[in-house]
């Protein structure tokens, strides 16, 4: 058995990110075999993400990883805003996103399995949960292979991302329409993507909204009536179709026709969207407290 010095906890703490405590224990049960007890703690790290894993994880960061015309947007969760500005939560995020990139991974699963290191990211999660304290997910990614077009990611404090591909143009249209879709989060790229159904529907909102007296008009000039107030509802739901917000005396679809481009994708994720969030309400579990 190798004697279990201060020297040997430090460095399995080091290497493990796991507590002083966590190590003297693995190290003992494990006779003194950094290996072993590095191997336990990932297996006990495990454990304990499994045991989080029901927690409610709907803060986080998103992060963007490009090379050249291939770029990658992935969603990591914590539970907390604190937890998803911590540095060890950060560099977590950041060489999760460039694994994604390097290992060509297409989807989650693919990620989770990919290696990062000495580890999968799947065991870096679990040790990451033993460090921060919390449930930490990798829940989504979104990836763009552009070959010949341009490709341009932006990330929007850490919480809102895009990916935009272009036929045509150049580097510098393609960050703008990100930044433009990270503030204005148009569901559609253009008119022909709006669904039928949403038009129908519109149009029936906009029957039952007009005066008795303008549905008395011939069927030709209420129909140019309606097709207008459609045509600046689907504008307004379209990214071709709203004002330029960096240059909000043009629309979109100038300023894309302008250089000559069009856009191919378009990707927006922002962080927790979909998740239902748990609120606590503390007063009103103090006061049930008192009852007991």
């Amino acid at each position: 058995m190798t004697e279990i010095t201060a020297s040997l906890v430090k460095d399995l703490r080091e290497r493990s990110g796991a507590g002083m405590m966590e190590c003297k224990k693995a190290l003992a049960e494990h006779g003194g075999d950094i290996e072993a007890a590095m191997e336990g703690l990932r297996k006990s790290g495990l454990a304990k993400a499994d045991k989080k894993a029901s927690r409610v994880a709907a803060e986080g960061r998103i992060v963007l990883a490009q090379d050249g015309n291939t770029a990658v947007l992935v969603e990591i969760n914590s539970e907390t805003d604190f937890v998803a500005k911590d540095d060890n939560f950060a560099a977590f995020t950041t060489k999760v996103a460039q694994t994604a990139i390097t290992t060509n991974a297409g989807d989650v699963e693919a990620l989770k399995a990919a290696s990062m290191g000495d580890e999968t990211v799947e065991q870096a999660r679990a040790l990451l949960i033993q460090k921060v304290g919390e449930n930490v997910q990798v829940r989504r990614m979104v990836r763009v292979d552009g070959g010949a077009n341009t490709v341009a990611g932006y990330v929007h404090g850490g919480r809102i991302g895009v990916l935009i591909e272009l036929k045509g143009g150049d580097a510098e249209l393609a960050k703008g329409i990100a930044m433009h879709v990270a503030a204005m989060n148009p569901p559609y790229i253009s008119a022909k993507d709006v669904p039928a159904e949403f038009v129908a529907k519109e149009k029936e909102i906009e029957l039952a909204k007009m005066s008795e007296k303008d549905k008395s008009k011939p069927a030709e000039i209420l129909e140019k009536i309606i097709s207008g107030k459609i045509a600046k509802i689907v504008n307004e739901v379209t990214l071709t179709g709203q004002p330029y917000a960096l240059d909000t005396d043009k629309s979109v679809d100038q300023v894309l026709k302008a250089a000559k481009a069009e856009v191919v994708s378009m990707h927006r994720i922002a962080v927790g969207e979909g998740i239902e969030k748990v609120v606590e309400d503390y007063a009103a579990e103090v006061a049930k407290a008192m009852q007991v």
